[in-house]
């Protein structure tokens, strides 16, 4: 069981044992229990609050040393100030044989779509290091707000926090204004129009290049910013509003969604000399704008 939690949680063995919250088949048992055939272990942990989110990940392709999944919308890919279990990497080490699996990258908790996953970490050693050999093609969709006067428009330039700025994960197209960027790093997306529905529009994203928030940034700048994004739409007031108060209704009713309607739809993989592509089934694609849940 202790390769199956935290190591706080594991030092608590004996006490959980103790106090009776580990049972098999639903009846406490001591430490001493002797599995016997297929049973049911369930632990609970006193005290332990963790966020509601959607744990319906799901596995889409595997060989034996890596799997990509699909990551739900607002479900952590690993833990956070409050969540240690229901995140992307805990149900898959819990739910699955690959219970020492490991990230090789990551999505924003409010970005769903395709994630990879070395199965151990001998395979994770090898990979994390080669991932840009390993993936070869990203491709996003995003629904923005308004509609595009392009079809296609290549987006180059460099992105980079900013001193003083209100938000500190916020990252900022460097442009001429003179703002004091710190460590510019540069960014490349194809942006291409899929298509538009009243006044917001749907967008593919091909990523060159992987920089932190790089296609919330770009959009935004290109005055399309994601339909639900707190921090690049709005000018970052229901980011900042939710720190303070948090949101209500109302305010999940102007973003237009409970979280950024961002989703990793494509990825290729170099494997074995030979290039793989994995795609998001169609049913786990991203509503219309129109018909996402505005609230979480």
């Amino acid at each position: 069981m202790r390769s199956r939690l935290t190591a706080a949680d594991g030092l608590r063995l004996p006490e959980l044992f103790a106090g009776g919250y580990i049972c098999i088949n639903r009846t406490a048992v001591s430490a001493d229990y002797m599995l016997s055939g297929v049973e049911q272990v369930s632990l609970s942990l006193p005290g332990h609050t963790e966020d509601r989110v959607d744990t319906g990940w799901r596995l889409l392709w595997q060989n034996h040393e890596l799997l990509v999944v699909y990551k739900p919308p607002l479900l952590p890919v690993s833990r956070t100030t409050r969540n240690l279990y229901n995140t992307l990497i805990s149900l898959v080490r819990r739910q699955t044989p690959y219970y020492d699996a490991r990230l090789l990258h990551r999505l924003d908790t409010e970005t769903s779509g395709l994630v990879v996953l070395a199965k151990d970490v001998a395979a994770d050693r090898y990979w994390k290091p080669r991932l840009s050999e390993l993936i070869r093609a990203k491709v996003y969709h995003a629904w923005v707000e308004g509609r595009p006067d392009w079809q296609e428009k290549l987006m180059e330039c460099q992105l980079s926090g900013q001193s003083g700025s209100a938000i500190r994960s916020q990252v900022y197209v460097v442009d001429q204004d003179g703002g004091d960027y710190s460590k510019p790093r540069s960014s490349k997306t194809q942006f291409r129009l899929i298509r538009s529905d009243a006044d917001r529009s749907l967008i593919e994203c091909r990523l060159y290049t992987g920089r932190k928030h790089q296609i919330r940034a770009q959009l935004s700048y290109l005055g399309h910013p994601l339909v639900g994004d707190k921090i690049y739409a709005h000018h970052g007031r229901f980011y900042l509003k939710r720190i303070e108060q948090g949101l209500d209704e109302n305010d999940f009713a102007q973003l237009g969604s409970g979280y950024h309607l961002l989703q990793a739809v494509e990825l290729t993989l170099a494997i074995d000399g030979a290039m793989v592509t994995i795609s998001l089934p169609e049913e786990l694609r991203l509503l219309p704008a129109a018909v996402q849940p505005v609230h979480n």
